[in-house]
C-alpha cells in the first residue's frame, strides 16, 4: 500500500514531540508500506545553518527506502499570526496541487494546522481515496483556548464549517483522548467513524533519573535536598500558570518547597512580571529544554504539575501528563472536573487532581506529599508502571498501524 502524507512541521524542527511523527511514519515504513511524506522545508526552531543545509535537500530516505520525504518551499515561519496563517494557506494550496499529479492508496494527515483537515478531504473528493485523520487538538476550540476569539464570532463560524467538512469526508478520525472523541460526537461525528488512540511516550528516552545522576541539578546549582514542583511546556493563555504564581506565593515561606518552571510562550514575560511582583522567593523560570532533556527535567521534581484555564481542559489531556509519568513522578492537576485527566488520576493513584483556580487546595495537595514522600514515591512508582503497560511506542503504534491497515481493506 502506498500512504500519502501531508505534514506541516518534521524532524529537525523544534516542535512538540516531534518524536510522535517521525515514531509512526517510520512505523508505517517498517510495517511495508510505502509512505511518501510532503513537507516544508524546516523553520521552526533551528539555526540558519541547520536551515541552509536542508534547502539544498529534495529528497531524503529512510527504512530502507519505504519511507521518501519530499521538501517543499515556503516562506520562513514567522511569530506574526496572519503571517503564519498565510503560510498554512499557502502550504494548503501546495498540497493540493501536488496531489493532483499523485498516485495513493491512503491519505493521512493531522490536525496541525486545523486547515489541513480540509485541505485533505477536498484532495479526497478530487482523487476518491480514503482519508484517516489524527485529531490532536479541536479546532475551532482551541482557539478560543489560547484566546484568539469567541464563541459565535465570525471566525469560530468559520472554523465549525472547517471542521464540520473535515469530519464528514474523513474516512476515519483519530482521536488523542476521550475527551476529544466525546467532544466531536457531540457535534454529530459517528461514532463508528472515531477511533481513540492516545499519544505515546517514548519510555525507553523519558526515564527516571537520580538526583546524583541528574545533570540539571549542577547545571542550575539545585539544592538536593529540596522538595521540587515542576511544570515545563508552553506559558501560554490556556495553560493557568498564574495558579502556579499563586500557590507559589502561598508556600513562599517554606524554604523547602521549591517550584521551577521550564518554558516559553506568549505570556512568558507577564508571567516572569508577575512572579517579580509577588516577590517569590521559591519560584524560578528556566528555558525550555531540548527532547533529550526531557527526563532530567521531570526527574528534577519530586512532582510534575499539569494545569489549565477553566473550560478548557475538555480538548485533550496535556502530553507532558505522559512524560512527568513516565519519569516516575506523580502529577498534581489543576484541570477542569469530570475529564479523562481526572479519572485518570484517582482510578489509578498516580497523583493528585484538583478543581482548576483552587489554589488551597493545590497547596494542600503538594504539601501532603511533602509531608509524607513516600506516598509521593508510590504514586511515581504507579505512574510509570501505567505508561509501561498502556502508552509505550510499540502499543499506540500498533493500533494507528491496525485503524489504518483496516481502511485500507474496506476501501
Amino acid at each position: 500500500m502506498k500512504i500519502l502524507v501531508f505534514n506541516a512541521y518534521y524532524e529537525p524542527e523544534m516542535i512538540a514531540s516531534r518524536y510522535l511523527t517521525t515514531n509512526l511514519y517510520e512505523a508505517m515504513a517498517n510495517y511495508g508500506w510505502q509512505v511518501d511524506l510532503y513537507v516544508p522545508y524546516p523553520t521552526r526552531g533551528i539555526n540558519e545553518d541547520v536551515k541552509k543545509e536542508y534547502r539544498n535537500r529534495k529528497l531524503e530516505y529512510k527504512c530502507g527506502g519505504k519511507l521518501t520525504i519530499h521538501r517543499l518551499w515556503l516562506p520562513n515561519e514567522t511569530k506574526n499570526i496572519w503571517q503564519r496563517t498565510l503560510r498554512y494557506l499557502i502550504m494548503n494550496c501546495v498540497f493540493i496541487v501536488k496531489a493532483l499529479f499523485l498516485q495513493a492508496d491512503l491519505l493521512f494527515v493531522q490536525s496541525t494546522p486545523p486547515t489541513l483537515g480540509a485541505t485533505a478531504a477536498i484532495i479526497k473528493k478530487i482523487k476518491g481515496i480514503p482519508f484517516v485523520y489524527a485529531l490532536h487538538d479541536v479546532f475551532p476550540d482551541s482557539l478560543i483556548s489560547a484566546g484568539i476569539t469567541v464563541r459565535n464570532s465570525l471566525m469560530w463560524k468559520f472554523g465549525r464549517l472547517v471542521e464540520n467538512f473535515t469530519y464528514k469526508n474523513a474516512d476515519k478520525v483519530i482521536a488523542i483522548s476521550h475527551d476529544i472523541s466525546g467532544n466531536i460526537v457531540k457535534k454529530g461525528v459517528s461514532l463508528d467513524k472515531v477511533v481513540v488512540i492516545p499519544n505515546w511516550v517514548e519510555s525507553d528516552k523519558v526515564i527516571p533519573v537520580a538526583r546524583k545522576d541528574n545533570l540539571l541539578f549542577k547545571q542550575l546549582k539545585l539544592d538536593e535536598n529540596a522538595f521540587y514542583i515542576v511544570y515545563a511546556g508552553n506559558l501560554g493563555h490556556a495553560q493557568n500558570i498564574e495558579v502556579i504564581l499563586k500557590v507559589a506565593s502561598l508556600l513562599n515561606d517554606n524554604s523547602e518547597i521549591q517550584f521551577l518552571i521550564f518554558g516559553s510562550g506568549n505570556q512568558e514575560k507577564a508571567y516572569k512580571d508577575e512572579a517579580k511582583r509577588m516577590q517569590l522567593k521559591n519560584l524560578r523560570f528556566y528555558p525550555i529544554q531540548p527532547y533529550e532533556m526531557v527526563k532530567y527535567v521531570y526527574s528534577t521534581g519530586n512532582v510534575g504539575i499539569v494545569t489549565c484555564k477553566k473550560g478548557t481542559g475538555c480538548g485533550a489531556l496535556p502530553s507532558k501528563t505522559w512524560s512527568i509519568m513516565s519519569c516516575g513522578r506523580p502529577v498534581v492537576a489543576n484541570f477542569d472536573e469530570n475529564t479523562e485527566l481526572e479519572h485518570l488520576i484517582k482510578a489509578e493513584n498516580i497523583g493528585k487532581f484538583t478543581s482548576v483556580d483552587d489554589c488551597e487546595a493545590m497547596k494542600t495537595a503538594i504539601i501532603e506529599y511533602w509531608l509524607d514522600q513516600d506516598s509521593c514515591k508510590t504514586a511515581g512508582d504507579n505512574a510509570r508502571r501505567y505508561i509501561e503497560k498502556n502508552l509505550t511506542r510499540e502499543v499506540c503504534v500498533k493500533r494507528y498501524i491496525d485503524t489504518i491497515a483496516d481502511i485500507s481493506e474496506r476501501a
